[in-house]
């Protein structure tokens, strides 16, 4: 399966933060914000990525990130000239994405939760098994800002409705998504919104309509946080901040997550330590070598 990150967008709701950087760029607590949702594309096992961003951000994200074999994955990029909806993402990496099947996650989405890495192995175990695709329901408090979905009485999704004036339930769909190779066929048929974009929404629907869309709930014990106002920065800050501290684990650490899946060497990490020595970061990466975590001996 192959990833896609799409980093673009104008941030105009961070300004005056955002306007000389991209919004997946400003940090977290102590990571940039694209290390997030690059941790759950690696934790689903994929190694494929593709990132795309605005013309003047994308060679930022280069440099920060390179071709990414220091994280054990293969990056590339491309760009997306203007903001025309999530959709374009599968137009644009036609041809990266090939024959494959592909997830994709928005830069500014942060998942976390015991259990993750399961929900997402199932999402591509799903997508390669030509059983469609996967989204992941979360409940909000505001549901007229998101993509809702309605539930009949077994729980199965019925209807998908962007940003609804009278919203059928309080579950979003995160920006998270597993699809089948159609998925490229389908965006390029996708017609404009009032808004003028191709919507993720209406994509899920040709899913929907087809019984191929399988939407699962995160519920107790998961976070999803979406980091588009400042009040919500300082929310995720705080938030990875508290977890970090009181499970003496990091979130999103790409160096813990490639060694312990074997997709780097003990000695590639330690260059990453000796360049990160002098702070927490650094520090944590020698504790997972020196195997302080029992995860990291099975």
């Amino acid at each position: 399966m192959k990833g896609i990150i799409l980093a673009g967008g104008s941030g105009t709701r961070l300004y005056p933060l955002t306007m000389v950087t991209s919004k997946q760029l400003l940090p977290i607590y102590d990571k940039p914000m694209i290390y997030y949702p690059m941790s759950v594309l690696m934790n689903a096992g994929i190694r494929d990525i593709l990132i795309i961003s605005t013309p003047q951000d994308t060679p930022r994200f280069k440099e920060l990130l390179g071709d990414g074999h220091q994280f054990g994955v293969s990056l590339t990029y491309a760009v997306q000239p203007s903001p025309d909806g999530l959709a374009q993402a599968f137009i644009i990496g036609e041809e990266f994405i090939g024959n494959d099947t592909v997830a994709m996650v928005l830069g500014d989405n942060i998942f976390a939760g015991h259990g993750l890495k399961k929900r997402l192995k199932a999402a591509v175990e799903n997508a390669s098994s030509g059983k469609g695709a996967t989204v992941f329901g979360y409940y909000v408090d505001d549901p007229e800002r998101f993509g809702i979905v309605e539930f009949d009485q077994e729980g199965k999704a019925i209807s998908i409705e962007e940003k609804p004036e009278h919203p059928k339930s309080n579950y979003c769909v995160t920006g998270l998504y597993f699809y089948d190779n159609k998925v490229v066929e389908y965006a390029k048929n996708l017609k404009p919104s009032a808004r003028g974009e191709l919507e993720i929404t209406d994509l899920n629907r040709i899913y929907l309509e087809k019984g191929q869309l399988n939407v699962e709930l995160l519920g107790q014990g998961f976070t999803w946080l979406d980091t588009g106002t400042h009040e919500s920065l300082v929310d995720a800050t705080n938030f990875v901040k508290t977890v970090e501290t009181h499970q003496h684990r990091k979130i999103a650490c790409l160096e813990e997550i490639a060694y312990l899946n074997g997709w780097i060497s003990r000695e590639e990490v330690m260059e990453v330590y000796n360049v990160l020595k002098k702070n927490q970061y650094g520090q944590y990466l020698k504790d997972v070598l020196d195997g302080k975590y029992m995860d990291v001996l099975h």
